[in-house]
């Protein structure tokens, strides 16, 4: 839904409230001449929307983000605002290194109707935990949008727990991606942090585990979408999970366990190799194709793959029951 008001003070309370079940990232549909496809992006909301999508997190590595000018992300969101209308939560994610751009892109969002912002720290010069923590201060002191930390390698530096701790204690910080799929670390961090602080897991693998333990939220992965025809299954043990009847749980949950090995063989084992999501966003952007949503080329430079690897993703998905 459109950015409900709340004043700084209610951040926290607002997003652990509102923010549970899924909030995905899902792919940008383009144009085969590398433009924005704004019939497809349309038709991609549309499409999430009825798959009863609770919220969606746009704008980060899997959404080409990292890869539009100034304009295009701005026009990308516009677009994704227009096309939602109102219907789920709308998050963008800052990976900018200057907090005065990052700051005038939450701006800009925020007046859209978007909910909160994922805020990278920043990939280069400012390394120290003061310096992180100042970055934060600064943008937190010169927004009100609430934002949810990435604790990521990808950064170049993962955010240590008590920095994060530190952070937690700002109003309008008001949770936390684990990115580094740890989840020792963040049963540890659950205890360090207010009760209200949400900390999100990406990954389905650890979704049941995390619901035993506090969790709340899937938070920016895409697994409710491209679990297709299996879809159901996280939905149902999702349920079971909460009603406490953990081994009906688990029984679903391992049934899932095929669709998380293709994931991990074209998706996980990408970014392992590479230190980066460019070649991985390749073969989900086919995924999401073969599931009937638009999805188009990724942009320059990034190569795409080969024919005969898209023909033998789509085998593997119609082999596996996800399309």
């Amino acid at each position: 839904m459109v950015k409900d008001l709340f004043s700084r003070k209610e951040s926290k309370d607002y997003i652990k409230k509102n923010v549970v079940d899924w909030f995905e990232c899902p792919i940008t549909p383009m144009t085969s001449d590398f433009k924005l496809d704004e019939a497809g992006i349309q038709e991609n909301i549309d499409a999430y929307a009825d798959m009863n999508e609770n919220g969606l997190v746009m704008g980060g590595f899997i959404a080409e983000a990292w890869n539009l000018n100034l304009s295009e992300w701005m026009r990308y969101h516009e677009l994704v605002a227009k096309a939602n209308n109102g219907r789920m939560h709308l998050s963008t994610i800052i990976l900018d290194p200057g907090v005065h751009q990052a700051i005038e892109k939450m701006k800009f969002v925020e007046k859209l109707g978007y909910t909160m912002a994922e805020v990278i720290n920043p990939i280069v010069q400012l390394r120290s935990d003061d310096e992180v923590y100042n970055f934060y201060k600064y943008m937190t002191d010169n927004t009100d949008l609430p934002i949810i930390l990435y604790r990521t390698a990808v950064s170049g530096k993962v955010l240590s727990l008590d920095l994060i701790k530190k952070l937690s204690e700002i109003d309008t910080i008001v949770g936390v991606k684990m990115g580094t799929l740890n989840p020792t670390d963040i049963t540890a961090l659950r205890q360090m942090v207010p009760d209200n602080f949400v900390v999100a897991n990406p990954d389905e693998y650890w979704w049941l585990h995390d619901l035993r333990t506090g969790g709340q939220v899937l938070w920016g992965g895409f697994s409710h979408i491209v679990y297709g025809k299996k879809r159901v299954v996280l939905e149902e043990y999702t349920k079971l999970a909460r009603e406490g009847r953990w081994e009906e749980a688990r029984v679903k949950w391992e049934s899932l366990q095929p669709v998380r090995d293709l994931m991990g063989k074209v998706f996980m084992a990408n970014i392992v190799k590479t230190a980066s999501y460019a070649t991985a966003t390749y073969h989900i952007k086919i995924w999401f194709e073969a599931l009937g949503l638009k999805a188009g080329p990724m942009l320059p430079p990034v190569q795409p793959i080969s024919n005969s690897e898209k023909e033998w993703l789509k085998s593997e998905l119609k082999n596996i029951g996800v399309i």
